[in-house]
């Protein structure tokens, strides 16, 4: 097991972490790969004052997914996944255009919102899928996307403070809302209402989803801190507590997401 990809994994992105336990392992470390990449992308927005700067970090990382090798934490254990077939550029690439969009954050219609979840954070899933081995990998997109709608409420306030809002400005306007009134006070009364409408499709989105086999079950596994998310809101825990790991542990011994 790689500890340091590990180590970056459980600090950067505790939840997917906790799913990987329940992986084979011998695709722990893929998956860690795969969830480290994932973080890097994340951050590529987040520690950059513009936009433009954000697409610069993208692109290096584009490089690495299409064969570029350099020297790095993750990007040479990422290269590795990928020369030994655990991981796929065809996958990873998506994720990039999808953060491409998130630099952004300019989605004028629903749509285009939803498309980018499934996208991104359901083809995140879907990669994982494939590292696990599943015939129908597409089968955990639903699932990965439903998670990225609970990720996105949880870091709603963050965002805020960033001067950053990822919701739909179609869906805004129906609330008399501006993306800049939103970031102003994302806790009004018109904001809860937007969000209460951000929740109802993250439950739609495992609505739709079938099940999975139990033997890639781990990447469908974020989907249950999701639905907790979605049963709870507004009042979520932060961090999570013991009723959401024994959530994922029971999914993960049954294989009912």
């Amino acid at each position: 097991m790689n500890q340091a990809l590990a180590d970056l994994v459980r600090k950067h992105d505790p939840d997917r972490f906790l799913t990987v336990l329940f992986a084979p392992p011998d695709k722990r470390d893929a998956l860690q790969a795969l969830y480290a990449f994932n973080n890097e992308l994340a951050r590529a927005r987040s520690v950059a004052s513009e936009a433009p700067l954000a697409l610069i970090r993208l692109q290096w990382w584009r490089e690495v997914v299409e064969g570029e090798r350099k020297r790095h934490e993750i990007a040479t254990p990422l290269s590795q996944a990928i020369d030994a077939g655990a991981l796929r550029a065809a996958d990873l690439l998506p994720l990039i255009d999808a953060r491409d969009q998130e630099a952004y954050g300019e989605f004028t219609m629903f749509d285009d919102w939803r498309n980018w979840l499934m996208a991104g954070a359901g083809g995140l899933a879907v990669a994982a899928g494939h590292a696990l081995g599943a015939d129908e990998p597409e089968a955990v997109r639903p699932y990965g996307a439903a998670y990225g709608v609970a990720a996105l409420l949880r870091a709603t306030g963050a965002l805020a403070s960033q001067g950053r809002c990822l919701l739909p400005q179609d869906l805004l306007m129906q609330h008399g809302l501006s993306p800049e009134a939103f970031i102003h006070d994302p806790a009004s009364v018109s904001a809860r209402a937007v969000l209460a409408l951000v929740v109802r499709e993250g439950v739609s989105f495992l609505r739709s989803a079938r099940s999975v086999p139990k033997a890639v079950v781990a990447a469908a596994l974020p989907a249950v801190l999701a639905r907790r998310d979605f049963a709870h809101w507004p009042n979520v825990s932060q961090p999570r507590r013991l009723g959401d790991r024994l959530a994922v542990f029971a999914a993960a011994f049954t294989g009912r997401v």
